[in-house]
């Protein structure tokens, strides 16, 4: 491990060790793969075994259990209030040393002070979140405190391929008919400048998360060799329909996350989006324009979005393909479904020769409450460590574990408490993933307060 400013940014004794164990998790490679069999699961093991060597009251107190390899641990409460769900999860993609400006699972530190960085992958998704739930209890446990309801923290292995370690947990939970008051997991952060008009921090809580589904484009046709090509060959009828689907997007609409989201933040507005935002549900045409022009981001936010991920054809240069094959990764909007995306993109194809299949399909979740007891108790515990800080409700547009819990819990958030620039949520499944240290150990605290009011 590098040593490399070993100390920055830390305020004491304690948060330079908090940082160490965290450095010490970030350097084992727990990289799930698809085939899963590609997986180096020696990595993983390693993992949950420095676990109870770096938390050893946590693992003195609290009982832990397997599921697979996702770990669900519960912390028994004083008191009969409904138990409290804090997830995250321990895997990462893949990353090698090209291109980064410190090699992936080194955990270098570097600079002081506020300008202190922890660079690596996971840094922010998501163990980022997974160690400091397990400092926030650590150090609640060696202040004596105890919950009044059971605390769950589920760690589930394989959220970036399969998520069926949380899959699994969620099924054991509701099988012993736990009901959770709040389950909170990785989402939205807080976040500037990405809403015109609106200076102040925004902490964005994910009440729901968008459906995900892999579509299928399959042309199948005679091979046969290069020099004598069809009309119409393959790949050239499957470029046609991705152009086709590129050509057609999905409807752009308002759904009530969406307005509510607007409708808060327009109290925080200048000038004349002030007026606009805070008249959203009368405005709805005038902001489905504005949200398609801002950014691929508020792009996403009002529809469902298809992007071509993978393309297959011939394995030959000089030979047909005989399949030409093609993955549209479609992230549906709530309010919609799975059966609709589908027929959206046979009528934009409108070809019968272009085969359309949904794989690994999930439609979006239900919608979280978006006030009420635990919005509350989430809220404060943002703007106790946060007080600058707008916190909203706003629709996830990528997927996490959380969906796995959507019918145990009426309050199932996704929310990482980290301060986030535009760069560093861009380095999210890329290069120069990293995340500043002092906004760690803030989101320590936001945890420490989450499970205090508990």
């Amino acid at each position: 491990m590098s040593r490399e400013g070993r100390a920055g940014g830390a305020g004491g004794a304690g948060d330079a060790a908090a940082i160490e164990r965290f450095r010490a998790l970030l350097t084992i490679p727990t990289v799930s793969r698809n085939p899963v069999e590609e997986t180096d699961w020696d990595a993983f093991d390693r993992f949950s075994g420095a676990l109870a060597e770096l938390y050893p009251l946590l693992h003195a107190t609290l009982e832990r259990e397997e599921h697979g390899r996702s770990l669900l641990y519960r912390w028994r409460g004083s008191g009969g209030e409904a138990p409290t769900v804090l997830m995250a999860h321990y895997d990462v993609v893949p990353a090698t040393d090209e291109g980064w400006s410190h090699p992936p699972f080194a955990a270098t530190l570097t600079g002081t002070g506020d300008a202190a960085l922890l660079w690596g992958r996971g840094a922010i998704d998501d163990k980022g979140s997974l160690v400091a739930i397990l400092e926030a209890v650590e150090g609640l446990l060696r202040d004596g405190f105890s919950p009044r309801g059971d605390v769950y923290l589920s760690f589930g292995h394989d959220e970036e391929t399969l998520g069926s370690g949380a899959r699994a947990i969620a099924a054991a939970l509701a099988s012993r008919g736990v009901r959770p008051r709040l389950v909170l997991d990785e989402g939205g952060a807080i976040v500037e400048g990405v809403f015109p008009g609106v200076r102040a921090p925004i902490a964005v809580v994910g009440v729901s998360e968008k459906g995900i589904a892999s579509v299928r484009l399959r042309v199948e046709q005679h091979g046969g060799h290069a020099s004598t090509p069809p009309r119409v060959a393959a790949p050239v009828r499957l470029a046609r329909a991705i152009t086709r689907i590129n050509a057609r997007p999905f409807p752009a609409r308002l759904n009530e996350p969406t307005l509510e989201m607007v409708e808060r933040l327009g109290e925080h507005a200048r000038g004349p989006l002030r007026f606009v935002f805070t008249r959203a549900r009368r405005l709805q045409p005038l902001l489905r324009a504005v949200f398609g022009r801002l950014s691929d981001e508020t792009r996403a936010i009002v529809r469902t979005t298809a992007a071509v991920t993978q393309l297959r054809g011939s394995l030959a240069a000089n030979a047909l393909a005989e399949v030409a094959e093609a993955v549209v990764n479609v992230r549906i909007a709530v309010g919609s479904d799975v059966a609709g995306t589908v027929e959206h993109l046979r009528r934009a194809v409108r070809d019968p020769a272009v085969a359309i299949d949904a794989l690994d399909a999930s439609e979006p979740s239900p919608v979280s409450a978006m006030s009420g007891r635990e919005w509350d108790r989430l809220a404060r515990a943002v703007e106790g460590i946060h007080p600058e800080a707008v916190v909203v409700p706003y629709v996830m547009l990528g997927a996490s574990d959380a969906r796995h819990f959507a019918g145990l819990s009426p309050a199932v958030y996704r929310f990482t408490p980290f301060e986030l620039s535009s760069e560093e949520r861009g380095a999210l499944h890329a290069r120069d993933e990293r995340i500043r240290v002092s906004t760690w150990l803030r989101g320590i605290e936001v945890y420490r307060e989450v499970l205090r009011t508990g």
